[in-house]
């Protein structure tokens, strides 16, 4: 019988999916990798909610680095394109119908009312707050090296979550249906953004995620 490990290791995630927060249910302790080379079209700065018409992804944008290769942690966030207004405008229109959307606005709002330099800062900063809505209480800590494929007695989950891997190769996590505002129209969509989760199932979410976890 193989030893239930007790920490994980994650990549940043702008309001991480619903499998990203299963390992935050699962592991006691995360560590979130910060010296990964910056990759562009994954969740680090973007996320995927649910608008009338279907699946939305918002993108923060982020300030073009010298050279080839870039540390998350160094990686800034640009002010071009007035995003923060539009993605708080595209939450609010996504979710001002769901049950807890009202409830939990006033906590993120101001997440889009200022400037933030990194986008490390920016998307903890917003997971330590999901986290303290919901009572998640793992043990958050940041990676003080890279590590390139072995992580010692911790799991390693750097690569699975990814817009290009389907959630179908997570051998602990599922997808369980609960209420979406547009499920009628859209029917249930899987694994988006703990914002939808969060909105529209509040403190129950927590329940969520351990039914998804397997």
């Amino acid at each position: 019988m193989t030893e239930e490990k007790d920490t994980v290791w994650l990549t940043t995630a702008y309001w991480a999916p619903v499998q990203y927060y299963t390992k935050l249910f699962r592991y006691p302790r995360v560590v979130t990798e910060q010296f990964d080379h910056y990759t562009k079209q994954t969740y680090r700065n973007r996320c995927v909610i649910a608008a009338p018409d279907g699946p939305l992804a918002l993108t923060v944008p982020t300030v073009k680095y010298e050279g080839l290769k870039c540390p998350m942690k160094d990686i800034r966030i640009s002010d071009h394109g007035n995003w923060r207004h539009l993605h708080w405008n595209a939450l609010e229109s996504a979710y001002r119908n769901s049950p807890f959307f009202e409830y939990y606005a006033d906590d993120f709002r101001p997440f889009y009312e200022k400037k933030w330099d990194f986008l490390l800062d920016f998307n903890l900063a917003i997971q330590d707050t999901v986290c303290r809505l919901i009572d998640l209480q793992s043990q958050m800590s940041r990676s003080d090296q890279f590590l390139d494929e072995n992580c010692g007695p911790a799991e390693d989950c750097r690569f699975l979550i990814q817009p290009r891997v389907p959630a179908e190769q997570d051998a602990h996590f599922r997808a369980v249906p609960y209420y979406q505002v547009f499920a009628e129209r859209n029917g249930f969509l899987p694994n988006l953004s703990i914002a939808d989760l969060l909105f529209n199932m509040g403190p129950e979410s927590l329940l969520v995620l351990r039914d998804c976890c397997q």
